[in-house]
């Protein structure tokens, strides 16, 4: 069943706009969620903000914004002064510039809606919008306030609607060169990388919504479910978590052992994907070595 639309504006290009529809391209509506309750009455457990220094709960119109410029010392800011700093992008996508689609990491992209014509009067210019970017493999960068905060946000063309990625913000992005630059730059070993391929090959398989299915919360459901009816149930027993290598486990044997578990390749008349991958390593290493 569709989502209902949570935002309608309008998308802008320039003295082209049209009007459009945004809705969420996930949901986590169907993830086990619980309340904290009290186990001796079976009640609710309300939360409730109390004042650091007395003690006392705080009425909610005594709360305020609050920046810290030093110990115990902040800045108030009231709910008309945070909405006043909102620009006109409440409404209104004005796409500002484009980029290379390829040019913008997957690091940067947050969370995806789904952005599509509100009626058909604004059809044609959305369509205009849409197949120019896919023709020139851009994507349009815009701003937008969304969630009670201003964000950039990306637009890309996809089949016959657009998809909307709030983008996150410069000092929200490490360096990677931080974690990555301390790392061993020497090459692996040729025979462990030709292994590693063909255990790739074996696995490969084309992409399906059940690889990420979550079976802890089927669990979880069971446990609701017979609870429900029948009382009180234990939980099943853990699964033990697996040992440790040792220390002084040889990679390349272990890499020879998964890959005869995975090919059958200690089956007779099953040695070829090894092989194979032997000669895809050797034209990969004669690639390096040019």
């Amino acid at each position: 069943m569709a989502q209902r639309v949570f935002w309608k504006g309008y998308l802008k290009l320039s003295l082209v706009t049209c009007p459009v529809a945004m809705t969420p391209a996930t949901s986590e509506s169907n993830k086990v969620r619980f309340h904290t309750l009290n186990r001796r009455t079976g009640n609710r457990v309300v939360s409730r903000y109390l004042d650091a220094g007395t003690g006392k709960p705080v009425d909610e119109d005594d709360e305020v914004k609050g920046y810290p410029r030093g110990e115990d010392d902040y800045v108030m800011l009231e709910d008309e002064e945070l909405e006043a700093v909102a620009l006109e992008s409440t409404r209104t996508i004005d796409i500002e510039r484009f980029a290379p689609a390829d040019s913008i990491g997957w690091i940067w992209y947050d969370t995806p809606h789904y952005l599509s014509p509100s009626d058909k009067v604004g059809t044609e210019a959305f369509s205009v919008i849409r197949d120019a970017m896919a023709a020139t493999g851009t994507v349009g960068i815009s701003r937008l306030v969304l969630y009670r905060r201003e964000h950039a946000v990306l637009i890309e063309p996809r089949d016959r609607g657009m998809v909307l990625w709030t983008l996150r913000a410069g000092d929200e992005v490490r360096d990677e060169a931080v974690y990555f630059d301390r790392l061993d730059a020497d090459q692996p070993d040729e025979d462990g990388i030709d292994l590693v391929t063909a255990l790739i090959d074996a696995r490969t398989r084309l992409w399906d919504p059940k690889m990420v299915h979550d079976p802890v919360q089927d669990r979880l459901l069971d446990i609701i479910a017979a609870k429900r009816d029948v009382g009180k149930r234990r939980a099943a027993p853990r699964e033990a978590a697996p040992e440790r290598p040792a220390g002084d486990v040889n990679i390349m044997e272990a890499l020879r052992r998964s890959l005869a578990a995975e090919t059958g390749s200690n089956k007779p008349g099953a040695a070829a994907p090894a092989k194979k991958a032997a000669r895809g390593g050797d034209r990969r290493a004669a690639g390096r070595r040019r």
